[in-house]
């Protein structure tokens, strides 16, 4: 075997926790590979990084290693079929992608194991002999010009290149970096330059030496390495250097800037960057993880709790933000309300005040210690993630660290040195600062335009005599240190477990709660996962219900967040959230501080008041939400509407917004204990916890919530449980509804045609599962469509949705009829062969494992929360795969699917752009073809139509008596 001497020997620092089996090897080309063998996963994997991105592009020629990336999906001299690998992977229960960065690119893919053999080798071809042929080459600008039209809307995207924008122009952190029509294609054409031959060119620097490999199999490590060895000894090693950033991006007249500019949508922010040395250079020390616990704390004393208090910002985050070994930034960012835009000044000067603060009292070794403490257990408990996510995760750790530190990276900071974190703290100085602060407000008040996107902007500067003037007039409340954290889990002994639960059983049952509970049978993990879920039938039953609802809620996270914030910290997560019919409660971690943290959460729920100040700011902030709807790309208000149309209780932004406009504190008030009135909890408790623990965790959250003294929860009768149903469309009937995007500025114009097939059923689940697995690559490659299988409230459908800026969505929706059209021949000439691969792909993905406690536990909640109570679905659903004969699943096709099914039954849902104005007074003036219906009245069409029945309250599923 090639491996280099001594490679087989590295000693990983590696989690407790896991079980697999690691090596490195050096192949004689020089490409580096870290080997991973895990005999119980379902999936294999690979990424490959290459040293080079987009600051390797050749000058003029913006978006050339972006648009390389695209380019070796299309096949190689080995596979020379189009889509070869993509089709391989889709078809064998996988998936795929890439990316490109500043410094690499990266690939990488999943899929399942018994074709990681074949699916590798293909991979392998990428960086061998890929074809790159002429045909594709302008396909695939035209894809990446579809992505950069995509990105001009997003403020994410145009503010990160008002940033690069705003830096040394001979640095490559100042170019554009992703591509586009211009730059790929009509540029080097004046210029007389050949794009397939510059990017042959480009594609000499993909050199051995430059890629590091991560392969993650289920076989033997000899067996894995025996694989990489013949599959990846051909690629060249041409000894290219990898690149290095010249210096720093940022020079002195780059700093000490105030930049206004002005997003798109609704929302002000404000940013503080600091250029620093990169704290990967001292990964051991951690000190910008240090600085970034405390200047991004949100408990009692820090920033954020202060500002919050005063109703000036929403949430805060600090942290370092780099790509590169060679610079690196500090930032602390924030979403500011109208009060907080006021008070900017005194923002800034806040900021500046703690870090003298933190500059004055030094560096504390408890506060370095209770993170080291944290790390270490976060890192030996970790959960077990999908090897894709793992082999992209692990992978940039080869570049940056030594072998036996690859799985760890810089997760475990173990040396105190607090002159370094008193380094990194110096850097961030009036001195060195940046701020950028977006905001609505500006308009008409800028001077300048980012050039690529078009970011109007204005760039003042702000010295630091004046920063010394804000921080001098900023209010004086005390800012402090936090205290130790109390959340910290100290006991991680696992619970016996004497009955061996194999599926989610009722512990106890009162008019009040029900207790469905599974102990942890597979993972042996000291977690628990708890659901409390409040079905309050009052709160979508209005769209001022609606909007209360969302308000109380959005308060009680509020409430919570600076006691909470420690817990979080700690490792133990929580959410509160909407639903369909009420809210709900998720609790997640460590099961030795649960109890305290869940105790804190549902005496906030039950004590629960409105304060005035809060309310007003959580409002603010929710309006500007519900307004951006407005700039939502086409395809999310498309599927917005889809779901309009098709479930009941669901109201229409702007009946919401009008709700909202009228809601006040005294009004939510009134308002809540009619909500609560009716209140019914499902519980759910899954992990490390006997069932005595589960029951009386049940008993105090009844007792809690309904039988405290000022509580404003009571019981609901069996006769108000109601929920969400979906309405029935009516078969051989096409419905559509068109209607103008929101942004006329969007060139894209979107289509989703959604095709209902039946209610939850073991047999058509599969059938149609098995459609989408053999329809979805094929459809992709004609369409550039995504198709998505889902299922609303057991409703099971199939969705195909296409975004575009060149044709019309009438012309987009008869492009997918044709597909249909088209792939009924398919279906009917299906070779057995061709069917029995689908199959096992299908039973294949069905039957992969659980990797971790809160897969497990979403899988058994769902069941439980659309009331079906399948939870051997998997094991049924697999029983009648291999039992399944072609016929039948061409006859279901048949029935349902094809374009004249007897029994398809579908909505079409068009969004047309600005670009397709003409177009959209042309379709609203057509006559309708026979056997379709025209939705021009959302509300009327659904008051038509009958609804399915709700699967909570049929023949043993879930009822409330």
């Amino acid at each position: 075997m090639a491996a280099a001497a001594g490679s087989r020997d590295v000693e990983f620092i590696r989690a407790r926790s896991d079980k697999r089996q690691y090596r490195r090897v050096v192949l004689p080309n020089a490409l580096e590979i870290l080997l991973i063998s895990d005999p119980d996963t379902d999936k294999a994997a690979a990424c490959m990084e290459v040293e080079v991105g987009s600051f390797s592009d050749p000058e003029g020629l913006e978006g050339l290693a972006h648009f390389l990336e695209h380019m070796l999906f299309y096949a190689s001299e080995k596979y020379p079929g189009e889509h070869e690998y993509t089709k391989y992977i889709t078809e064998h229960g996988g998936s795929y992608n890439a990316y490109t960065s500043s410094e690499t690119t990266n690939f990488y893919f999943d899929v399942n194991v018994d074709n990681f053999e074949e699916a590798l080798d293909r991979f392998a071809q990428f960086f061998i002999r890929p074809l790159m042929s002429q045909d594709a080459v302008l396909r695939e600008i035209k894809a990446v010009d579809s992505e950069h039209k995509k990105n001009l809307l997003s403020d994410g995207w145009r503010m990160y290149q008002l940033q690069k924008h705003l830096a040394s122009k001979d640095h490559p952190y100042h170019k554009f970096s992703t591509g586009s029509w211009e730059t790929l294609e009509t540029k080097p054409k004046e210029r007389g330059l050949d794009i397939r031959h510059e990017l042959l060119k480009f594609y000499e620097n993909y050199s051995a030496n430059l890629m590091h490999l991560v392969v993650y199999g289920k076989e033997s490590l000899d067996c894995i390495q025996g694989l990489v060895d013949r599959l990846f000894s051909d690629i060249k090693n041409t000894d290219r250097i990898s690149f290095k950033c010249p210096s720093h991006p940022l020079s002195e007249e780059h700093l000490q800037l105030l930049v206004k500019a002005l997003p798109i949508e609704e929302g002000d922010y404000l940013r503080l960057i600091w250029p620093i040395i990169p704290s990967i250079q001292f990964y051991k020390e951690g000190p910008c993880h240090y600085l970034s616990h405390l200047i991004g704390h949100e408990g009692e004393g820090s920033i954020f709790h202060i500002i919050k208090e005063l109703g000036w910002a929403m949430n805060l985050m600090a942290g370092e933000s780099t790509n590169s070994t060679e610079y690196s930034f500090f930032s602390v960012s924030m979403r500011l309300t109208d009060a907080g835009h006021e008070h900017m000044e005194d923002i800034v000067g806040w900021i500046f005040k703690y870090l003298f603060l933190l500059k004055e009292d030094g560096v504390h070794e408890w506060i370095f210690n209770e993170l080291v403490a944290i790390n270490e257990t976060e890192f030996h408990y970790q959960d077990k993630i999908d090897p894709i996510s793992y082999v992209t995760g692990t992978v940039s750790s080869m570049r940056l660290f030594p072998p036996e530190e690859w799985l760890v990276g810089s997760a475990l900071p173990s040396k105190y040195v607090p002159q370094r974190i008193m380094m990194i703290l110096d850097q961030l100085s009036p001195e060195r600062v940046r701020i950028f602060w977006e905001s609505k407000k500006f308009e008409g008040c800028t001077t300048s335009a980012e050039p690529w996107y078009n970011t109007s902007y204005s760039v003042e500067n702000v010295t630091p005599s004046v920063i010394q003037q804000w921080i001098q007039k900023a209010p004086t409340e005390k800012l402090h240190l936090p205290e130790p954290n109390m959340f910290i889990p100290k006991d991680f002994a696992l619970k016996e477990v004497t009955e061996k639960v194999t599926f989610p059983k009722v512990l106890r049952k009162t008019p009040l709660s029900r207790l469905w509970y599974k102990p942890d049978l597979l993972f042996s993990t000291p977690k628990v996962h708890i659901i409390i879920d409040f079905h309050c039938p009052l709160s979508s039953h209005s769209p001022e219900a609606y909007v209360s609802t969302d308000l109380f809620v959005d308060l009680l996270v509020d409430y919570l967040n600076a006691y909470a914030y420690d817990a979080q910290i700690a490792g133990l997560y929580y959410s509160i959230y909407l639903t369909s019919d009420g809210f709900q409660v998720s609790l997640g971690g460590y099961n030795d501080k649960m109890r305290v943290l869940l105790n804190a959460i549902l005496k906030q729920i039950a004590n629960f008041e409105v304060k005035p100040n809060r309310f007003s700011a959580l409002k603010e902030t929710t309006v500007k939400d519900y307004q951006n709807f407005n700039f939502r790309q086409p395809h999310s208000q498309a599927s917005f509407y889809v779901s309009l149309i098709l479930e009941d209780k669901k109201w229409p932004v702007a009946e919401k917004l009008e709700a909202l406009a009228k809601l006040e504190s005294d009004s939510l008030a009134k308002f809540l204990p009619n909500l609560l009135s009716k209140t019914f909890l499902e519980c759910y408790i899954q992990g490390n916890i006997e069932p005595s623990e589960a029951k009386s965790i049940a008993q105090e959250i009844e007792d809690t919530i309904f039988n405290t003294p000022n509580t404003m929860f009571k019981s609901m009768s069996p006769s108000q449980y109601l929920t969400k149903r979906v309405i029935m469309l009516e078969n051989e009937l096409k419905c559509h509804y068109q209607i103008e995007g929101l942004n006329q500025k969007n060139e894209n114009s979107s289509v989703i045609q959604y095709i209902q097939v039946h209610q939850d059923d073991a047999s058509s689940n599969i059938k149609l599962q098995l459609f989408s697995l053999i329809a979805s690559q094929p459809a992709f490659n004609q369409l550039r469509t995504v198709e998505q299988l889902g299922s609303d409230y057991g409703v099971w459908a199939l969705q195909v949705l296409i975004q575009s800026t060149v044709k019309d969505p009438s012309y987009l929706d008869a492009r997918i009829d044709e597909f249909f059209k088209m792939f009924e021949s398919k279906i009917h000439e299906l070779s057995d062969k061709d069917f029995k691969r689908n199959v096992k792909s299908l039973i294949d993905s069905k039957l992969e494992k659980f990797k971790n406690l809160w897969e497990e536990s979403h899988f058994y909640w769902g069941e439980i929360d659309a009331g079906i109570l399948k939870f051997d679905r998997v094991e049924s659903e697999v029983a009648l795969l291999r039992e399944l004969k072609k016929e039948e699943f061409i006859a279901f096709f048949d029935q349902y699917i094809k374009l004249d099914a007897p029994q398809r039954r579908t909505l079409s849902v068009q969004v047309f752009s600005g670009n397709h104005s003409a177009e959209f007074k042309k379709a609203a003036a057509e006559a309708d073809p026979p056997k379709t219906y025209r939705i021009t009245d959302i509300f009327g069409f659904k008051r038509s139509r009958p609804l399915y029945s709700s699967l909570k309250g049929g023949p043993g599923r879930i009822t409330m008596d």
